[in-house]
């Protein structure tokens, strides 16, 4: 590097080769890579349905779910309501299926939030070491707090509302989401090429973004979906601990909160919304364990 200086030549730029006509994208490629791995197709397909009916819950659901019939106030699982009714005589498929959505809608704020957060507070430790010791030690208490206990501290600060629990959980785990940003970050700043970004007079955030970031993604994603499946399960935790969403939104653990009380009568109540939790956490850890088999590059080999 500095001999390209002396000699007043500027130095090559790499500019990575564009993809020839008729060859695959990034995109096909990367479809093409999950399609190998059989945990990430399966965890896929699995997740895929499960946002499909969050997307037509209104059409797939056979009842309004806050619909109240007395007279058929815990009936069993039937044909006219496959997953029986509750204590008001709601409908339990109903309200299963609208409270796909309102799961994958604090799943998705949940890691957006957290991911937006941490990629920022990893991006600033893991580059400069004088921030590192203040926001590593304050992600490490954080992180000191069991999940369900700190979200619980928090949402009894905060109040029970949706916006509320979407917040609690995204500072739950903007810590985990930082801890891998930043070991990430400690490792690509000691190589070559952000070295010579750097000797080349680039600017700090420039490195940050055009060089490091876009190298962060990868694990990012990954985590991204375990995190998605614990926001799920931390969720139903918060509202079948009374301190989540109020009870009238249909959400899988305002559910199960109900029917606790009828677990001998009407086991119908809890059992169809936690299978509805076992589904959505198995698909989400599967297709997490295949993009991380996919990310690494020792195992890159066997997958395909």
């Amino acid at each position: 590097m500095r001999e390209a200086r002396l000699s007043g030549r500027a130095a090559p730029l790499l500019v990575p080769p564009r993809p020839a006509a008729g060859q695959p994208g990034m995109w096909a490629a990367a479809l093409r890579a999950v399609g190998r791995s059989r945990s990430a197709l399966i965890g896929g397909t699995i997740v895929l349905l499960i946002v499909l009916v969050a997307i037509f819950a209104s059409l797939l659901s056979p009842y309004d779910p806050q619909e109240i019939d007395v007279s058929r106030r815990l009936v069993g699982p039937r044909s006219a309501h496959p997953f029986g009714t509750d204590n008001l005589g709601r409908d339990i498929l109903s309200r299963v299926i609208h409270g796909t959505r309102i799961s994958l809608s604090v799943g998705g704020l949940v890691v957006g939030c957290s991911a937006g957060a941490g990629i920022v507070l990893g991006l600033l430790a893991g580059y400069s070491s004088h921030l590192d010791r203040v926001l590593m030690r304050i992600m490490d208490g954080l992180m000191a707090f069991p999940t369900t206990l700190l979200a619980i501290a928090l949402m009894a600060a905060l109040g029970a509302r949706l916006s509320n629990v979407i917040i609690a959980l995204a500072i739950v785990f903007t810590p985990r989401v930082a801890r891998v940003v930043r070991s990430v970050t400690l490792v690509l700043r000691e190589l070559d090429y952000v070295q010579a970004a750097q000797a080349l007079g680039a600017r700090d955030s420039r490195v940050l973004l055009r060089h490091v970031l876009p190298n962060c993604m990868a694990p990012v994603i990954v985590q991204g979906t375990f995190t998605f499946a614990e926001s799920v399960l931390a969720e139903a935790a918060l509202s079948f601990l009374g301190v989540g969403l109020p009870p009238y939104i249909p959400s899988w653990g305002t559910i199960i909160t109900v029917g606790r009380q009828f677990m001998q009568t009407a086991w119908w109540i809890t059992v169809f919304p936690g299978m509805a939790i076992l589904v959505s956490v198995l698909g989400l850890n599967l297709l997490g364990d295949g993009l991380r088999d996919l990310a690494d590059p020792r195992l890159r080999g066997r997958l395909g």
